[in-house]
């Protein structure tokens, strides 16, 4: 049988990894955890507390928002974050051990306080570049470290040109092949404007293939639908929307021609949910055809339908919960398998949740290997 890959796992960052990879001469842009008055760890950029470093279970969303409770009422942590945290959670090798116990053989691995920080420090680009930098640079060693077993994603922006052809680089020569980047707009512009097509290119060029994952990115909902108290860790709207950046962003790419000119450029879409699939390639080709008539001209140019280049050129990580082996059925083979380990949303035991909903390794080539595999390809 052929190997099991997670298409979702997540690293979390030691106390230190960004000022020890950072360029020497942004040190002091260096994100840290720094543990406060009462010894809960915060996510910190310089004075600024950018979120609670909680140790997460899976399953167990709940002790995660007592812990925040706790913290509001001024009372100390339930636990001490050093002593909690595993080793698998965060240093490659003991990942790597851990898979044998999941039933797994390798895992795409996300990272996991990176996820909290791309907007915030978006307001200083040469921070945001610089910290995305140290994580990439610790992505080298993973790889080293993993034997070909773990796949670190990098962390990326459009916003620097420059910078991102670098880094594709050297993600090239340490082997790395995923690269997060936000399903937003880039400084106003839409990720289709003519200006990126030669950065499509170097991510084919390179073998690294762009991946939208769940984070607190660049938004593109308004503001002012953002209700939620300063410390709330998810917005309620994210959460009930998780699909639509990527729904946006991947339609503009399509509608505009972007994967029509880039025809081995591959986008995977992770933790972003999956059951609006379906649905979705539906409105994209029926609103294709509506405006094309409509307006009297397409948008752009395309030698298929707008579902083709995403059936042929987009994956999508879709949990057990979401039944991929139905989906599948509605709109092809598009789906990988996947964990969130270690959050708390996520599973331990994903390859048994999965034969639960009626998808068996052995019968799904596609859901647990060929198509996160098609991601990695270099």
């Amino acid at each position: 049988m052929t190997a099991i890959i997670d298409s979702d796992q997540h690293l979390y960052e030691y106390r230190t990894l960004w000022a020890d990879h950072i360029d020497p001469s942004r040190r002091t842009e260096a994100l840290s955890i720094v543990d406060d008055e009462l010894g809960y760890p915060w996510l910190t950029w310089g004075d600024n507390r950018l979120d609670v470093a909680d140790v997460q279970i899976p399953g167990d969303t709940a002790s995660l928002g007592e812990h925040r409770q706790r913290r509001r009422r001024h009372l100390p942590p339930m636990y001490q974050y050093d002593e909690t945290l595993p080793d698998h959670y965060w240093e490659p090798s003991a990942r790597v051990a851990h898979l044998a116990t999941m039933g797994l053989d390798e895992a795409v691995l996300f990272p996991n306080f990176g996820l909290l920080w791309e907007r915030r420090l978006g307001t200083s680009l040469p921070a945001l570049t610089a910290n995305m930098s140290a994580w990439n640079r610790w992505c080298a060693s993973v790889v080293s470290d993993g034997g070909g077993r773990l796949h670190p994603v990098a962390h990326l922006t459009l916003r620097d040109p420059s910078w991102l052809t670098g880094q594709l680089q050297q993600l090239e020569a340490a082997g790395v092949h995923l690269g997060m980047i936000a399903p937003a707009a880039v400084d106003g512009r839409p990720l289709s404007h003519p200006d990126h097509d030669p950065l499509w290119a170097a991510f084919v060029e390179h073998g690294v293939t762009p991946v939208f994952h769940v984070a607190d990115q660049p938004r593109i909902i308004d503001e002012a639908f953002y209700t939620d108290p300063d410390d709330s860790f998810v917005p309620v709207l994210e959460s009930v929307f998780i699909w639509t950046p990527p729904a946006v962003a991947i339609t503009d790419l399509i509608v505009n021609g972007t994967l029509a000119r880039h025809p081995d450029l591959r986008v995977g879409i992770v933790e972003l949910s999956s059951i609006w699939v379906p649905m979705y390639l539906l409105m994209l080709d029926g609103g294709w055809d509506f405006t094309s008539r409509l307006n009297g001209q397409p948008l752009a140019a395309l030698d298929e339908r707008p579902s083709a280049y995403f059936r042929r050129q987009v994956r999508v990580s879709s949990f057990s919960y979401e039944q991929p082996g139905r989906l599948a059925a509605k709109s092809d083979d598009l789906y990988m398998c996947c964990s969130d380990f270690p959050h708390s949303e996520g599973t331990a035991t994903p390859v048994g949740d999965y034969e639960r909903s009626g998808c068996i390794p052995a019968n799904e080539a596609g859901l647990f290997h060929d198509n996160v595999s098609s991601l990695l390809a270099s």
